[in-house]
């Protein structure tokens, strides 16, 4: 008998060749992420661990993100603000966030001024005026918040979005994207509020991410060859039906 022509896949072939592109891209990209996410790290703990230095030498560097500074802001301790709903160490309540133009500095700042439990009704004191105060603070990138942020109700904020809360705080200027937190206290005599910076949560994950995108990449190969394997197999094609004994 003889053989069956065999037809190469090439519908398959190049289905799982792009595939395969694509699932290798993924996993380089996210080895790229992987090395990003590592250098963030790195940078935010130096940062962290870096002394206080001016403003305005924290903001000439590179990338001031992390960095602690020493501003000096007029009537800071009785400045308006806005509250800023969050949850801290599990617990709920307030961030304080006031208006501020460092001396020195070219621009004005929102200065997050600490956490307030919700379980405490009173609040610092809102004056016109007041006296300068030195506190020491960390920069911050703020990102501007998502489309599906909720609603602002006067000036309560469920999401930090620096345009609306200088608005609110009748900041006529630009303010810069930048927020610095307090991390010593704007009122030593009022410890009910508490000045921190929220944790630098970095959620490194692509290592598993890249391995996962390698290892579909790999299964598909390995898929893809046992199928050209069979496809190409020269096979015969079946006997006629034996003719019955007479």
């Amino acid at each position: 008998m003889a053989e069956a022509r065999v037809r190469f896949p090439w519908g398959l072939t190049i289905a799982s060749g792009l595939s395969l592109v694509l699932l290798c891209a993924l996993g380089t990209w996210q080895v790229q992420r992987l090395q990003w996410k590592e250098a963030l790290i790195a940078e935010a703990e130096a940062g962290a661990t870096a002394p206080p230095q001016p403003l305005s030498a924290v903001l000439a560097a590179a990338d001031p993100e992390f960095r602690k500074a020493i501003i000096v802001c007029g009537g800071l301790a009785t400045a308006p603000f806005v509250e800023l709903q969050t949850i801290q160490e599990g617990q709920v309540g307030v961030r304080l966030v006031s208006a501020c133009r460092p001396e020195g500095a070219g621009s004005t700042f929102l200065v997050d001024r600490g956490f307030i439990a919700d379980t405490i009704s009173a609040r610092p004191p809102v004056a016109a005026s007041g006296a300068p105060l030195e506190v020491t603070v960390e920069v911050r990138h703020t990102p501007p918040p998502g489309p599906m942020a909720p609603a602002v109700s006067g000036t309560h904020f469920y999401a930090r979005d620096t345009v609306a809360m200088a608005r609110a705080l009748g900041v006529t200027e630009a303010v810069d994207p930048r927020t610095l937190y307090a991390l010593s206290s704007t009122n030593p005599e009022w410890q009910a509020l508490q000045p921190s910076a929220p944790p630098a949560a970095f959620s490194n994950n692509h290592l598993g991410y890249a391995l996962t995108w390698f290892g579909l990449a790999l299964a598909l190969a390995g898929t893809y060859v046992a199928l050209l394997r069979r496809k190409l197999r020269p096979s015969t094609p079946s006997s006629d039906t034996e003719k019955s004994s007479s």
